[in-house]
């Protein structure tokens, strides 16, 4: 009976060393600079905001504000290409990337809220140019 209590607590004492190591060791993986973003506390303009990313490491950033009611804005800091010295353009055209998934997610969703798409038909129904095979 005594060893088989022995046994259970150098397992569980094993168990929690496993675990204390690897809480260590998983440390090394998180993305500190997006901590540290995270935790300081925000500056008062978007413009000064703009200004800061660019100690994480970003060659350039913009951004465009919309509010209801008002004009759009546009900010900028940085390179548009840092060997040429270029400054950003705030109205400069890029390709459109992965963010691009984001607005189609935003826009799908509000249809669906919308009861104007419906997620569990068939997509053929939308498109009235394909021909649906049985």
């Amino acid at each position: 009976m005594k060893s088989n209590t022995r046994n259970i607590n150098k397992g569980k004492q094993i168990f929690r060393i496993v675990l204390l190591v690897g809480t260590f060791i998983s440390l090394w993986f998180v993305p500190w600079i997006l901590v540290k973003a995270w935790i300081l506390p925000l500056p008062d303009t978007v413009q000064e905001q703009v200004d800061q990313s660019l100690s994480y490491g970003f060659d350039g950033v913009i951004v465009y504000v919309d509010e209801k009611g008002k004009p759009p804005a546009f900010y900028a800091a940085g390179y548009h290409n840092r060997e040429q010295e270029i400054p950003v353009n705030p109205k400069a055209l890029f390709k459109i990337a992965s963010i691009n998934k984001l607005y189609e997610a935003v826009a799908i969703t509000k249809l669906v809220y919308d009861k104007r798409l419906s997620l569990d038909k068939n997509t053929c129904r939308l498109l009235s140019r394909t021909k649906r095979k049985n």
